[in-house]
């Protein structure tokens, strides 16, 4: 026997108990919701191979609870509409990082040797600015700030990026070490990229109280 859609009333409570901090709220509304985006997920015939439906989701549900907060029916739309914005996202993310790597040539990135350089680099393309502090000034800052700030990450998106951007590995050997898709490795690190930016606020901002 299939589920009873709930009516609008009944979302609408679930919603109001989700966006206040109720995790079964939220994970009836993804039960519900979440089936119905992830058939509508096109992930084109090259990335097909590459791109489980269910790997969009796996991401798409973790954001969900990390910003569901911020959700408003108001502004937002529907709540399915907003799960589906998260997995598209989430989807063009993984495209992006599967073209780029298509792209790369075929040898192996290097590793840097000391930790503060792999440091120092994340903070760089975190900051994506010409005026990032001084690199020899700031250096032990920088490690500090973003170790502190890759802690407080999820575990997988933590995961991904020490493996990935602080110890140098390879997309096939993050994925392998993880036992996921190349295409969730990409997910993962676009989110996890997102929630160090939310932490450490803006780039000019990072070190002012640490001079």
């Amino acid at each position: 026997m299939s589920q009873r859609m709930p009516d609008d009333a009944e979302i609408a409570a679930h919603v109001r108990r989700a966006v206040e901090g109720d995790a079964d709220g939220l994970s009836e509304l993804l039960a519900l919701f979440g089936p119905r985006v992830e058939a509508q997920l096109k992930i084109g015939r090259p990335w097909q191979a590459l791109i489980e439906p269910g790997d969009v989701m796996q991401v798409t549900y973790l954001e969900a609870f990390l910003q569901i907060s911020t959700f408003r029916p108001d502004q937002s739309g529907s709540f399915e509409a907003w799960l589906r914005r998260i997995a598209e996202n989430n989807l063009r993310d993984a495209i992006r990082g599967l073209d780029r790597q298509k792209q790369l040539p075929p040898a192996r990135r290097i590793v840097e040797h000391d930790a503060a350089d792999s440091y120092v680099g994340l903070y760089e393309q975190l900051a994506a600015t010409s005026t990032t502090p001084s690199r020899l000034a700031a250096r032990n800052d920088i490690h500090r700030l973003l170790q502190a700030a890759v802690d407080r990450l999820p575990p997988d998106y933590a995961r991904t990026v020490r493996l990935y951007d602080l110890e140098g590995r390879s997309i096939t050997d993050v994925s392998a070490v993880m036992g996921r898709s190349a295409g969730a490795v990409h997910m993962l690190r676009a989110r996890a990229h997102e929630r160090l930016v939310e932490l450490l606020g803006t780039a000019s901002a990072w070190f002012g109280s640490n001079a």
